[in-house]
């Protein structure tokens, strides 16, 4: 009995081992599904696991084609002599206007109005970068180090909540702050010295501008970075003082570490937007120091396009705008990739 169970089961594993080796079409499978890499899972299979997740994003999905794509193919009229008084029907008269090819393209580059407005955009861009970026990280900086929870959420509180104010508002602050009449003025004036109002002195309008978005947005940008550093393993922290390391050693040699991913990428972000630098609250501000210091690209396309209702030579304006933030975001996504971060997108 023992003599014959021996054989048998030694046939029974090699059997097993067999078909363990040999991949079995089942349920359909086909050739080609047999050798995808383990753990890989079909088209199909991932569908029919995630339909519910697709299905509640389908309408926010739907609204960013309606609203972000659809409006693309309104770049044509940047082509043509586009009169929206041919027709009620919008389409119907981009389908009838004449095209002049890249004659608003030759007008914009021969227009002193188009490269003051990229100057402006360029100088305000690079101030920002500058006194802007680096200040929510030192803000989360500090708020990390505050070892008290209650200290640390109502500085966050204070922090975050000019970011909801409108920019009429904050503008409104700084008018009553630095204004002809506003507090500093009117300070000055009683101790025997001349009034002073920045809010109308084009020579330091890049300035102000720079301020009012520090002011009211900076406290947002720590948003992420805290996030980044809620991440961090306390064990590191607790290696490198064990290594004798002080406080100034571990954030350069630890925190910087763990938010330079989250900084490359906000930075390659923050320069594709660098030709976006506020439409909103300059124009609210465009008249009080006049369009040699306020005229950015964005209120340059408004002027042009809604007010005097050149809609072609400011769609081309527009067009040359998003080619130019398009090409930088590659750029600096490369130049994320060459530092070893991964940046908007891995290679």
């Amino acid at each position: 009995m023992s003599h014959s169970t021996v054989p048998r089961s030694r046939a029974e594993a090699k059997s097993k081992t067999a078909r363990e080796k040999t991949p079995v079409a089942s349920g359909g499978a086909t050739g080609a599904e047999g050798k995808r890499p383990p753990g890989k899972l079909s088209l199909k299979v991932r569908f029919r696991r995630d339909r519910l997740l697709l299905l509640m994003t389908l309408p926010a999905l739907l609204l960013v084609l309606l609203f972000n794509y659809v409006p693309i193919l309104g770049n044509v009229v940047a082509f043509q002599d586009y009169d929206p008084y041919i027709s009620e029907n919008g389409v119907v008269s981009i389908l009838n206007s004449p095209w002049v090819g890249l004659d608003n393209f030759q007008r914009i580059f021969e227009d002193s109005a188009f490269w003051a407005a990229v100057r402006n955009t360029l100088v305000l861009f690079f101030l920002q970068l500058v006194l802007y970026f680096p200040i929510p990280i030192l803000l989360a900086l500090l708020i990390n180090s505050v070892v008290r929870p209650r200290v640390r959420a109502v500085a966050q509180a204070v922090l975050y909540l000019p970011h909801f104010f409108s920019w009429v508002l904050v503008i409104a602050v700084f008018q009553q702050m630095f204004g002809g009449a506003g507090m500093l003025s009117q300070l000055l004036r009683e101790n025997g010295y001349n009034g002073l109002d920045i809010m109308t002195n084009p020579d330091t309008f890049a300035f102000l501008v720079t301020a009012q978005t520090v002011w009211k947005d900076a406290g947002w940008g720590i948003i992420v970075f805290l996030a980044a550093l809620a991440s961090v393993s306390p064990d590191l922290y607790e290696a490198a003082a064990m290594d004798g390391a002080g406080r100034w050693r571990r954030m350069w040699h630890v925190t910087l570490p763990a938010l330079r991913p989250v900084i490359a990428l906000l930075l390659v972000l923050r320069v594709g937007d660098a030709l976006t630098v506020g439409f909103e609250q300059i124009l609210l501000q465009r008249d009080a120091v006049g369009p040699g210091a306020a005229e950015v690209l964005d209120t340059f396309v408004w002027w042009n396009g809604v007010r005097n209702q050149d809609f072609s030579y400011a769609a081309a304006a527009g067009l040359v705008k998003g080619v130019v933030s398009l090409g930088l975001v590659l750029a600096a996504n490369k130049v994320a990739h060459l530092m070893g971060e991964q940046g908007v997108y891995k290679k």
